[in-house]
């Protein structure tokens, strides 16, 4: 088998879908010799937006601390070994034709789903490689998600909102609870959410399973001392100590909540400041990207992958206080079929912007043409292009050298430019 091969194999198991449950991936993992018994501390991170930079900032950190840290994140943008590494470094493609030539004919068996042979792949290699620590993302949701079946030391609820609700639920309440639902007896958990109805079960499920609970907002306090495209600087307080001048190499204030989880959780695992501040300094090495990444200047382009009306929210704040630096916004759009796309849409709307919609390189994309009188719809100016390559690239050709152009609403589509390499 080669790389390409156990690519083959692994790929055409999205056929499965989304089947919440978890005895396909306990099966998988008994083959396996039980690697999710030894991963080391485990950080179980959750929540509809936030979990990549919370994981990303924490594996940093507790690298620059001098532990062995895994970090397991989906989806990728380019190589499927992206969502597997040890200390930033992606999985060998040799280990994943091995793990997969020792799964394959159970996955056949079982019907495995692809999120579910990933992860048994994911902690397969990083019990092999005696990882100290590792932090470990949800695929969707927590309460039958393949990645709750590990023993949380921490976990991490980031941010409650709609999103894959027909898994999911319809409320904010019902979505909280299967998020909730990945801790675990006497791990400690903390969270940045804030509103009532989300709150509640997480509350409820920390006091059943004696899990002590910190909140970032009322144990926590963040202030952004200062901000520019590419650099943010907090200054953290916690409940111990204060962390002033903590330089992140991010755009956005929407980011400090999720970095202050981070903060928490490694000063709750014995990591002292001046690692916690090296490692937020390094979080570009895990790996981390497309986060309002600038990859291009005049015109200016920013790569992002906010998805949902939440983080499209987020973007769109803080993109408003940089409006007044561009002539003209342009918004290279393309979405999954299950995205609330007007919300998206009407978000966008705040830059005064124009749209150029783009199918996204799945076969979950939305209709181009539907989106784009969607966007006539609400009164913007619209034209459809065959993928995001192209319509960036005439962008670039045409756009004046004060414009802004914005690639959102995908990680495939974010992926697709990255790997073209405009």
């Amino acid at each position: 088998m080669t790389y390409q091969d156990a690519l083959d194999f692994l790929y055409p198991l999205h056929r499965f879908g989304i089947r919440p449950g978890l005895e396909r991936v306990f099966a998988l993992l008994d083959l396996l010799g039980a690697p999710q018994k030894r991963l080391g501390q485990v950080v179980h991170v959750a929540g509809t937006n936030g979990k990549g930079t919370v994981s990303a900032s924490l594996a940093s950190i507790f690298q620059a601390s001098g532990r062995k840290t895994a970090l397991y994140t989906s989806p990728h943008l380019v190589d499927f070994t992206e969502r597997i590494r040890i200390n930033g470094v992606q999985i060998p493609r040799e280990r994943v034709v091995h793990y997969c030539s020792l799964l394959k004919s159970a996955v056949i068996d079982n019907h495995s789903t692809f999120f579910e042979a990933t992860t048994a792949i994911a902690f397969a290699w990083f019990a092999d490689e005696g990882v100290d620590v590792s932090i470990i993302e949800t695929g969707m949701g927590g309460r039958l998600d393949a990645t709750n079946i590990v023993d949380s030391d921490y976990v991490v609820l980031t941010s409650i909102g709609f999103d894959h609700t027909e898994w999911l639920g319809g409320t904010l309440a019902l979505i909280a609870a299967e998020k909730a639902a990945i801790i675990k007896k006497g791990c400690s958990v903390f969270t940045a959410v804030s509103d009532p109805e989300s709150l509640r079960p997480i509350r409820t499920m920390a006091a059943r399973c004696d899990a002590p609970l910190l909140s970032s907002v009322t144990d926590a306090v963040c202030r952004v001392s200062a901000r520019e495209p590419g650099m943010i600087e907090l200054d953290i307080s916690t409940v111990l100590r204060r962390y002033p001048a903590l330089k992140v190499p991010l755009t956005g204030f929407f980011h400090a909540s999720n970095v202050t989880l981070a903060v928490m959780v490694a000063e709750s695992a014995g990591i002292g400041a001046e690692h916690i501040s090296l490692g937020l300094e390094r979080l570009l090495q895990t790996g981390y990207r497309a986060r309002l990444e600038k990859i291009g200047v005049s015109p200016t382009v920013l790569l992002d992958v906010s998805h949902n009306p939440d983080g499209i929210r987020e973007t769109v704040n803080t993109l408003c206080s940089f409006r007044h630096c561009y002539h003209q916004v342009w918004v290279v759009l393309g979405l999954a079929s299950d995205k609330d796309a007007k919300a998206v849409v009407r978000e966008l709307l705040r830059l005064n912007a124009s749209f150029v919609v783009v199918p996204i390189p799945s076969e979950r994309s939305a209709s181009s043409e539907l989106l784009c009188s969607l966007c006539q719809e609400e009164g913007a100016e619209a034209t459809v292009f065959t993928n995001g390559r192209e319509a960036l690239a005439s962008l670039r050709a045409t756009a004046g050298d004060d414009d802004l152009i914005l690639v959102t609403g995908s990680f495939y589509l974010a992926g697709d430019i990255i790997a073209s390499g405009i």
